[in-house]
């Protein structure tokens, strides 16, 4: 395998680690290459004060505004990616998010494809991150085909009665999906699992449920600390080259194909800087979108206080309500999602308010709970990543934020009327990755999309771009599960389209 795999994936993360897995059993020559490395399991890991006050895991990497002003990312580079911190949330996009859907500002597409055609690898998906999940409490949850296989993580008891009151005003909160075995993370530590990073703890990630699924298979290798820097086309304009930096050398492969995996950013920027005289504006960007349509949804923190009540809980993320999922309520455009954070405390806090005492902060987080507020970002062929040199330029253009404001407003009008008097909240900006997707999309269309349903460009026929690049829309919920039920879909379609004509020829050539 050392320098002619059949398949070279780039990037370990959802997309990458579960394509992997759905086609490591084709007996194809796999190839990893990940950027970064594991996350070795240390007290550092639930230390909220190295997390959140020091940016211990943050990455020493600078990016750029448009107008040149520089800023600090909060991606992560490492096996599995951004979901060793995620916050483990696996839900279906709903089955109107792959329809046209009018927002108060802009419109959000099409899919290439509707609902009922990813069904069913939603479904294998939530089989391989174990899943937790209770069907039949949200009004929004769409048609599934199989059943969640495991009950959902229980609420704590704080949890519990504030779920309670918002069901006494008619509200429908319902137990948020996760892929997270509760007694083995709370087994090394009392912390909650949103934003800590996870070393084989209990939270299924892509490492722990998708990447150790494709290891388990002798043809495929993953290699750590290995940077992509460039991939080269041949006459035929497929990608017959991917070169890598591992070690302080540079390292040459040739895999029959190619499957792109290091996020919506990273993705489009090796694109871009891939350019050459026969693709002047970058690989698989014939239709100059590669790197427009950037999407990262629109995202607060909204904290509820009162004396009164006491949050003794640990994790506290247990569930969410979409009663403005689909309309703002009042027969109005829709508003988005509203689910749980994970516990905020003192040292978690502080990180956001530097100046503030400690004791200060764990008197107001000791009687609040934290909620997130998420609304869609509508996709915009002028909000995009751009490369500059060395540099990686970011032009993000917010839309769709006044629906966001109108949901944030809401929530807080409904905070009061359960109990809590005083109500913050903070937006998240460019630093915080907030589901960063829709760079290198999907669509019908050569000429507006980059790729097709499949996700296979239409300028190179052995390139795959599989991570949250291809999403047509951000919708309004977690995006995980769809990146991860599209990477099984695709990986079948490699394996039954690709390798199903050229596997055994390979197969036969390396037993030779």
């Amino acid at each position: 395998m050392s320098n002619s795999p059949d398949i070279v994936i780039i990037g370990s993360g959802v997309g990458g680690a579960t394509v992997a897995a759905g086609l490591a059993a084709t007996g194809a020559q796999i190839l990893i290459l990940e950027a970064g490395d594991h996350i070795a399991d240390l007290p550092v890991n639930r230390d909220q004060r190295a997390i959140f006050q020091r940016g211990h895991f943050r990455p020493k990497e600078i990016w750029y505004e448009a107008n040149g002003r520089a800023f600090n990312p909060g991606n992560y580079y490492n096996v599995g990616g951004n979901s060793k911190f995620y916050g483990a949330v696996l839900s279906r996009y709903r089955k109107e998010d792959f329809d046209v859907i009018e927002h108060r500002e802009g419109v959000s597409p099409a899919w290439p494809f509707p609902y009922e055609e990813l069904e069913p690898w939603y479904s294998k998906a939530e089989l391989m991150y174990q899943v937790r999940g209770s069907l039949g409490e949200d009004p929004t949850e769409p048609y599934h085909s199989v059943a969640y296989q495991f009950p959902p993580v229980p609420d704590e008891a704080p949890i519990a009665e504030v779920k309670a009151r918002l069901k006494a005003k008619g509200l429908y909160p319902f137990s948020l999906p996760l892929g997270l075995d509760l007694d083995a993370w709370l087994s090394k530590a009392s912390t909650p699992w949103d934003a800590h990073p996870n070393s084989r703890d209990g939270k299924m990630d892509a490492e722990t449920a998708a990447l150790a699924v494709a290891l388990k298979h002798e043809n495929v290798r993953l290699e750590t600390n290995a940077r992509v820097t460039r991939l080269d086309t041949g006459a035929a304009s497929r990608i017959d080259r991917v070169t890598y930096v591992k070690n302080g050398q540079t390292v040459t492969v040739s895999p029959e194909i190619v499957i792109l995996s290091a996020g919506a950013v990273q993705s489009s920027v090796l694109l871009l800087r891939s350019k050459n005289d026969r693709f002047p504006r970058g690989l698989a960007n014939s239709s100059d979108q590669v790197g427009r349509n950037f999407m990262n949804h629109n995202a607060s923190a909204v904290i509820g206080v009162s004396p009164r009540f006491r949050n003794t809980s640990i994790y506290q993320k247990t569930f969410a309500f979409n009663d403005f999922y689909l309309s703002d309520g009042e027969g109005g455009p829709p508003l988005g999602n509203v689910q749980l954070l994970g516990r905020i405390s003192e040292k978690v806090l502080k990180g956001s308010l530097p100046r503030a005492p400690e004791w200060l902060l764990r008197f107001m987080t000791d009687h609040a709970i934290d909620f997130y507020a998420m609304s869609e970002d509508v996709p915009n062929p002028e909000s995009r990543v751009m490369v500059d040199d060395d540099r990686i330029v970011l032009k993000w253009q917010r839309t769709n934020w006044d629906a966001h404001l109108a949901l944030v407003a809401r929530l807080k009008t409904i905070l009061r009327s359960i109990g809590f008097p005083v109500v913050l909240s903070r937006p998240f900006d460019k630093r915080t990755p907030s589901h960063q997707c829709g760079t290198i999309r999907i669509g019908n269309d050569p000429a507006t999309a980059p790729l097709d349903p499949y996700c296979r460009s239409y300028d190179h026929e052995n390139l795959f771009v599989v991570d949250a690049s291809f999403l047509a829309t951000s919708a309004a919920v977690n995006p995980a599960l769809t990146v991860a039920a599209q990477a099984l879909r695709v990986a079948d379609h490699i394996a039954s389209k690709d390798l199903h004509a050229s596997g055994a020829r390979w197969r036969t050539e390396r037993t030779k």
